[in-house]
């Protein structure tokens, strides 16, 4: 990976040289193309030091500098500045200017200030399409897709390739398949006019495997002119989280083959989230095979966190421990994963010396960390350091427990045996129990096999109206395991009576064409 130069800022006899410039030759053409060169530079902070030099000077700038100058505050969050420069360029004149107002519209959105961002909107006497996509742009990033739409209604103008690819990413958020579709065509008859803009497309393809209609995505994505690795990576993904599995990795395999494009991190995270859901243990082996001949791959630590992961769902947590400790710039992720694979691989005490090591190296624990370390101390029987934790959690690191947090405690004392506790502790509970918390107690009761509170279960999950479907069927096995045939029989009446079919049993086989992959690249 290339190193990044050094972010330097200006010294004191470059900005005197800057000022003796300004002074002699104050024209704002040269200027200006400095203070881009550095708002786009490694340090971005250099150029709002330029602006404050050609302040001092009133004929040394002008619309521009201010433009140039709001970017450098949006890249460095400088929220209070660039209000600043919003005040200068008001009482400078260049208010109506609309390049000022599009440069506005846009710092506003990137920091998150929506409010600001529709105020100059609204006061822009004839917004040209950068300041109808600015805003269509700016409400889709912060969360208000639904007036995304609105605004995109009332659109006066022809709307270009970055207008659909904002308003898209609205449709695919709220799933608004007729929009969706409708952006589509228009994009087809007006913007394109047999020329492919790839981003177009690939937002598109997006919209589509977002929203499931996976054969509409197919469709499109073999009708391209030009692919690039966006596009194979969202028909991957697309595959994927419609369940299509085999689909997903035959699309990678041809993407490998045909070379039309290589995996990016996006492409080697999905695949091998893949390779856990279909229990391919070879294909997996593979993809870090080929990742290792690539070295970038290698060092960023999405990747390295989506290979631990893989290895922990399969077992090998020789693997797993190899990866963490190649990986050299670990994030708060690659600690959680490792913490629960050791705690799902019934290494409970070496989870907890690794959450104290992640204390050690300065990294924060979150809710998932928590989660990983009070399983951890359920499957290992410590029940007192789970306590423990779980005190922390809440009043130490102010994290307030959700329902999985609930039932890893529950678990944590059903395992030990600790019946009463456990529902003692689930009556003391701040919000009603739901499906984890009452399924981690009946799986207690099933390892005992305790036919008394098996009952008393029984009578609970009646009275409560978000017990799941797996709690229900939980206590069908536990009353199965008991021998108590009618017992069981009835829940599984119940379960019917929800309406709910049992989804009958498959099994994943290794893909032979990983083979044929990995003899290709052999060669």
């Amino acid at each position: 990976m290339p190193s990044k130069s050094p972010t330097l800022l200006l010294t004191p006899k470059q900005l005197s040289q800057i000022q003796a410039h300004i002074i002699t030759n104050p024209k704002p053409n040269l200027l200006n193309s400095l203070l881009r060169t550095l708002t786009f530079s490694n340090n971005p902070r250099n150029a709002l030091l330029l602006y404050n030099q050609m302040l001092q000077n009133p004929t040394s700038h002008d619309h521009f500098t201010y433009t140039y100058s709001l970017k450098a505050c949006s890249l460095l969050h400088e929220f209070h500045k660039g209000r600043e420069i919003h005040a200068r360029n008001v009482k400078s004149g260049h208010g109506t200017d609309i390049f000022i107002q599009n440069s506005l519209i846009w710092f506003y959105s990137d920091l998150g200030d929506v409010f600001s961002a529709r105020r100059i909107f609204k006061n822009t006497s004839s917004p040209d399409i950068v300041s109808w996509t600015s805003i269509i742009s700016g409400l889709v990033k912060n969360g208000y897709e639904e007036e995304a739409l609105m605004v995109f209604g009332s659109i006066d103008i022809r709307p270009n390739s970055m207008t659909l690819v904002s308003i898209l990413s609205a449709c695919s958020q709220l799933r608004a398949l007729r929009l969706g579709k409708a952006v589509h065509g228009y994009n087809v008859r007006n913007i394109l006019n047999g020329d492919n803009n790839i981003f177009v497309d690939n937002s598109i393809l997006n919209f589509y495997a977002e929203c499931g209609l996976i054969v509409s995505a197919r469709n499109l994505f073999e009708s391209m002119h030009k692919r690039d690795v966006v596009s194979w990576t969202t028909m991957i993904g697309g595959y994927a989280k419609t369940g299509f599995y085999e689909e997903a990795i035959r699309v990678f395999q041809v993407m490998i083959e045909g070379g039309e494009a290589e995996p990016n991190e996006a492409t080697l995270v999905t695949i091998l989230s893949v390779c856990v859901s279909v229990g391919s243990l070879s294909l997996g082996q593979w993809v870090h095979s080929y990742m290792d001949g690539k070295h970038d791959f290698m060092m960023d630590v999405h990747v390295r966190n989506a290979l631990m992961n893989m290895y922990v769902k399969f077992g090998d947590m020789g693997m797993a421990v190899k990866v963490f400790k190649e990986l050299k710039c670990k994030d708060l992720v690659s600690w959680s994963i490792m913490i629960g694979g050791m705690a799902m691989n019934g290494h409970g005490k070496q989870a907890l010396q690794l959450f104290s090591l992640m204390l050690i190296n300065g990294f924060l624990p979150d809710s998932i960390t928590f989660i990983s370390l009070l399983s951890a101390c359920s499957h290992g029987g410590l029940v007192e350091e789970g306590l423990m934790f779980f005190k922390a959690m809440k009043d130490i690191y102010k994290i307030k427990p959700e329902m999985q947090h609930f039932a890893c405690i529950v678990d944590m004392y059903g395992r030990a045996g600790f019946f009463n506790e456990a529902e003692a502790f689930i009556r003391e509970m701040p919000v009603e129990p739901d499906g984890p918390v009452l399924s981690a107690l009946v799986n207690a009761y099933k390892i005992h096999g305790d036919s008394e509170m098996c009952d008393r279960l029984g009578q609970s999950l009646v009275s409560t109206r978000d017990a799941s479907v797996g709690s229900y069927r939980l206590l069908s096995n536990m009353y199965a395991s008991l021998s108590r045939w009618s017992d069981a029989k009835n829940v599984e009446d119940m379960i019917r009576f929800m309406g709910v079919k049992k989804t009958p049993g498959c099994s994943w086989i290794e893909v032979d064409s990983n083979i044929h992959i990995q003899s290709n690249f052999e060669k």
